[in-house]
Formats: structure tokens, C-alpha cells, sequence
């Protein structure tokens, strides 16, 4: 097994790096598709991956009747945006008990928030909405581990203002991120006060440094199409520097916890107010203002051509609200934001090293949504997922540097979202499921980012033949030895031991797929392997020659009895669809 995993590994870097160079620019056009043949599945299930967090022959058949390539993807965009967000919170509010026992832990209901997650992305049908609200929570990050383990409605909270904001303005989120007090204790901006003269006490630089490090603009000045800009020996430019965090710290003072609960409107919860008591301060109202806390005097921003306010200064003694929506345009009108941002939601949901065109293309959307409006983040997601790079595998772009790892999340939910995954209870996820956790598994849980620099950085190269070609792979920074094999074994369990969808097996904590399909066909093993594939890969040509004989001899090594067929089946099955699971053809977005 150690062997098998390794050598997965090694196909894995070879794939994705390809050893071919850095991508060829292309023309700074539109990078609208102009040919307009029908989809085809293979594409279909190409753009679903992307867009969803999984594709799967329903909804494949379902964009492919929305007419030829020139119209289908955007009207699956058009519905997607107009449908409302699946969210968290009731489901955390709900399972909150009424008394509280005692000795309640109240951080187990992260669990039940985890689960709902499962659901609404495995089952939900707003699967763009919540698939970029994953890429953004992997760029504005809070998590459970740490100051948050007993705030479970506030991280819920948190994910649904993602959520309902993900075709939103950036500027809007930006605020509603800011204020929001899942981040204002994550990041220690809630109750940061003002300087205190002749003592040690000044503003905390936590939330200051983190928002303008991974929230907007980076560390070094971006040219709209990603690359560095250099000063005249060569050197990157940073963005700012000590003094315009301490001055950004200053502009974080004063804001707390909404309004004594005590009070009926101060309630934490919004369906629920009769758990206020417990909670003892408002998990989800926007931070409240407390202006004696604030720091009155001038604060010193960032600095660049346009720039608002003159000079990157605050005047003293505008007031904490005014101060904050000064600096929040500050940021956000740096001409970093459009490259940056693009850049990362590129990555997350198509390539890992999108050419500078592409990013050019994304970034002027940023900047110009063609109305306009800078910031509309509707209009970056589009151009994401329409752009010649995310649409055709003939785009310029150098063969090995196409596509991206999919995250381990996205290559659980794809399989439970092929094969009808369901269990005997209502969720999906349930932390029982997973040895240590969902995290202890696949390295991921949502919500549950081991530090605000997420689960992997969008920078991360392994070492070796992708670095060489200054390339990066960020989601192999999760391809330890110890995860894939956890992963691994979890694949082996899922498609051996929970499997057959019978009212005597089902129970509450064990997840089920349906592989009556490919129990019916198991005495075939080329029309199995098609199957799979077709279900996984959407494609059976995508299998290679070398994937599909080394399936082929392993479930050979079955013999079907005709006196009793049953057991051998399902080892058929369960053996092809490890196999295809643990395999490059799978764990490869292209």
C-alpha cells in the first residue's frame, strides 16, 4: 500500500508540473469562447468541476439541454446566481438545547455546523454560490480551532455572510467581513482599544497586517496581470510597511460585541432569542462602535496615484465609523485588489498557474465589471468560468500546466454527489465517519483552517519538478504520505464496506453510495471501468491505458461463482472504484 500511494504521489507532481515552462501568454482579448459547437459531456463535466463541488451525469445532461457552448454556460450561471444561499445557522440554532444540561459543550455543535455543510454542498442546488463561497473562506479565513472553538453560531454565521455575498461587491464583503464578530475575535479586532499615553497599551496590528496581507492586496505591488512590479534594481516593491500597519491599527479601535443582550433586539441568534442569556453577547449583529475607544488621532494609509483619502492620511477626530469606511476605500481601491483576488479564485476553482492574460483578463473585471463598477465579484466569477483558459484545454496554456490537485474535500464531495451518497440520518459528514475528525482525513474541515493562512498556501511549490518550473501546486501541500493514506483508506472503506444502499445496513453515522449500476455489470470489467469512469471522469477515454489494465487485473483476480455471485460483485466493484479513486485521472482537475 506504502509503494501504491507513493507512486500515486509521484504521477500526481508529473502531471500537474509537466516539466514544460511557465504557460504562454495569450492575446489580451475578452477571452470569450467564440466557436459554438454543442458541449459535450466531457466538457460538461470539465466546467461542473470547476463551478460545483462536483460533477455528475444529472447535472452534466442538464447544462448540455441549455443549448451549444456559446449560451449554455452562462445560463447555467444566470440560474445559479438567482438562487438563494443554503445556510448554517439554523441548523446550529437548532441543535442548541433548551435548558442547557449541564457541563454542555457547546463547541460539539461545530460538528452539527460541519454536517450541514456536507449537505448543502453535496445536496444543494445553489452549487456556484457555495462553491465560491469556499474559495473565499480559504482567502478570508476564520476557524473553529482556537478563540472560536465556543462560538459555533458566529462561524456559522460567518460562512452564510460568504455565502449570500459570493456574487456580491468586494467592497460590501470587505466591511461585512471586517465587522463581523467570528473575525473580530479570530483575529483580535474586537475590543482592541486605543493607546493609552504613558503605558504599554496601543492598538493590536492582527487584524491590520492580516487584511492587507490576504484579504486585498499582498505583500509586493502587483502589475493587472499578476506579475511583480520592480524598482530600479530589481527588487519587488512592498505594499506597505510598518507605519501604515500601525496606522490601520488604529482604525480598528473601538469596536465590540453589539449591545448588551440584555436587551431584545441584542439577541444572538435570529430565530431563537431565548439562547441570548447563554451566550452572554451577540455572536452574529455586526460589531458595534464604542467611541471612546477609538483612537482619535491621524492615521497614515496606504499611499498610490487616486488614492482617497490625499496622501493615504486620515485627518484626526473623524469619528471610528467614518474612519472605518475611509480605510476599508482605501484598500480597496488599490490597484493590487483586482490582480490579487483574481488570481486565487483562479486557483481555486480552475488552474493553479493561470497565464498572465488570463489574470489580466479576471483583474480588468475587478477593476470594470463594463458598467462601471469595480468590485462586482458576479462579474469576476464569470469571467473565471467563461475564459478561453477555463474552457478549452487548447487555450496557449503549456500542456502540463493545465488544471489544478482537486482539494481532498472536493474529491469526497464529488463522489458522494456521483453516487447518491445518503445515510440513514438526515446529514451527511458526521464527524463519526472520519478517524480524528474530517480534518484527521482529508487535512480539511470547513471552518476549520489550522490558522488564518488556510489549509495550503496559494504559493506553495513542492520541491523538485514543479518548483524547478516555477510553477505551483497549493493543494499538494496536503499530499503528505500520512493524508493520503488516510484518504486512501477511506476510499477503500467507502466503495467496500458502504455501499449497498439496504433498510437493514443503513444507519445515522455511516454514509452509503448506490453502486447498483456497476454491481449489474461487475462480471465485465471493460464495460465496469466505463462506467465509473463515465460517472467519475465523465469520459472513459480519460483512462489511461495504464489505469485502465492495472483496474482490469486486479478485479480479474475475483472469480464470480455462479452458486453465489453477490460477495464477488461488490469485491469487483469496490476494488475498480478504489482504484479509479486513489488514481492521478481522478485526483487531477484538468
Amino acid at each position: 500500500m506504502r509503494q501504491l500511494l507513493l507512486g500515486v504521489l509521484v504521477a500526481m507532481l508529473t502531471a500537474c508540473g509537466g516539466g514544460s515552462g511557465p504557460p504562454a501568454d495569450l492575446p489580451l482579448s475578452s477571452g470569450a469562447v467564440s466557436s459554438s459547437p454543442s458541449v459535450t459531456t466531457s466538457e460538461a463535466f470539465r466546467f461542473l468541476n470547476q463551478a460545483t463541488f462536483g460533477a455528475t451525469e444529472e447535472n452534466a445532461r442538464a447544462l448540455i439541454a441549455l443549448g451549444d457552448s456559446s449560451n449554455a454556460y452562462g445560463r447555467w450561471i444566470d440560474t445559479q446566481v438567482t438562487t438563494p444561499a443554503s445556510v448554517l445557522l439554523p441548523a446550529v440554532e437548532a441543535a442548541f438545547p433548551v435548558p442547557v444540561p449541564p457541563g454542555f459543550n457547546v463547541g460539539s455543535l461545530n460538528a452539527v455546523r460541519q454536517e450541514t455543510w456536507f449537505n448543502n454542498v453535496v445536496r444543494g442546488e445553489d452549487q456556484l454560490r457555495q462553491r465560491v463561497a469556499f474559495a473565499l473562506s480559504e482567502i478570508f479565513v476564520v476557524s473553529q480551532i482556537g478563540a472560536l472553538q465556543n462560538l459555533p453560531s458566529a462561524t456559522a454565521d460567518f460562512h452564510d455572510t460568504l455565502a449570500r455575498n459570493a456574487f456580491g461587491n468586494y467592497r460590501d464583503l470587505l466591511e461585512k467581513v471586517t465587522l463581523h464578530p467570528a473575525m473580530g475575535v479570530y483575529l483580535s479586532m474586537l475590543g482592541n482599544q486605543r493607546a493609552v499615553t504613558d503605558t504599554n497599551l496601543r492598538p493590536d496590528e492582527n487584524y491590520a497586517r492580516e487584511m492587507m496581507q490576504l484579504f486585498s492586496i499582498g505583500l509586493v505591488e502587483l502589475n493587472v496581470d499578476g506579475s511583480l512590479k520592480r524598482d530600479a534594481s530589481g527588487e519587488p516593491i512592498p505594499t506597505y510597511d510598518q507605519d501604515i500597519i500601525e496606522g490601520f491599527a488604529r482604525v480598528f479601535t473601538g469596536w465590540k460585541w453589539a449591545c448588551p443582550t440584555t436587551l431584545p433586539a441584542c439577541s444572538f441568534t435570529s430565530t431563537r432569542p431565548q439562547l441570548a442569556p447563554i451566550a452572554g453577547y451577540n455572536q452574529i449583529k455586526p460589531m458595534q462602535l464604542f467611541e471612546v475607544q477609538h483612537e482619535p488621532g491621524e492615521k497614515r494609509l496606504l499611499s498610490y496615484s487616486g488614492v482617497v483619502p490625499m496622501g493615504g492620511i486620515i485627518p484626526a477626530d473623524q469619528g471610528g465609523e467614518r474612519d472605518l469606511r475611509i480605510a476599508l476605500d482605501n484598500v480597496f481601491n488599490h490597484p493590487n485588489v483586482g490582480p490579487f483576488i483574481a488570481k486565487q479564485l483562479i486557483q481555486k476553482l480552475v488552474t493553479s498557474n493561470p497565464s498572465p492574460a488570463y489574470i489580466q483578463r479576471v483583474a480588468e473585471k475587478f477593476n470594470n465589471d463594463g458598467s462601471g463598477v469595480r468590485g462586482n465579484l458576479e462579474s469576476v466569477v464569470r469571467a473565471i468560468l467563461l475564459d478561453t483558459e477555463a474552457r478549452t484545454l487548447s487555450s496557449g496554456q503549456a500542456a502540463g500546466t493545465r488544471g489544478k490537485l482537486k482539494e481532498p474535500l472536493l474529491r469526497l464531495t464529488q463522489l458522494w454527489r456521483a453516487y447518491g451518497a445518503r445515510s440513514g440520518g438526515e446529514t451527511l459528514g458526521s464527524a463519526r465517519n472520519f478517524p480524528g475528525g474530517t480534518s484527521g482525513t482529508f487535512g480539511q474541515a470547513q471552518g476549520s483552517s489550522p490558522s488564518v493562512f488556510n489549509f495550503f498556501s496559494p504559493f506553495y511549490a513542492p520541491p523538485g519538478e514543479i518548483a524547478d518550473a516555477e510553477l505551483v501546486a497549493p493543494e499538494m501541500q496536503l499530499a503528505t504520505e500520512y493524508l493520503t493514506t488516510q484518504m486512501a483508506n477511506f476510499f477503500w472503506a467507502q466503495g467496500t464496506t458502504r455501499t449497498h444502499l439496504t433498510a437493514a445496513r443503513l444507519n445515522v453515522d455511516t454514509v452509503f453510495i448506490d453502486i447498483s449500476d456497476e454491481l449489474s455489470i461487475a462480471s465485465n470489467p471493460d464495460a465496469l471501468i466505463d462506467r465509473i469512469a463515465t460517472r467519475l471522469l465523465g469520459d472513459p477515454d480519460l483512462v489511461s491505458s495504464e489505469l485502465r489494465t492495472a483496474i482490469k487485473t486486479q478485479v480479474e483476480r475475483t472469480a464470480i461463482p455462479a452458486t453465489n455471485p453477490t460477495v464477488a460483485q461488490a469485491t469487483r466493484v469496490g476494488d475498480a472504484l478504489y482504484l479509479m479513486l486513489i488514481s492521478p485521472s481522478y485526483a487531477l482537475q484538468r
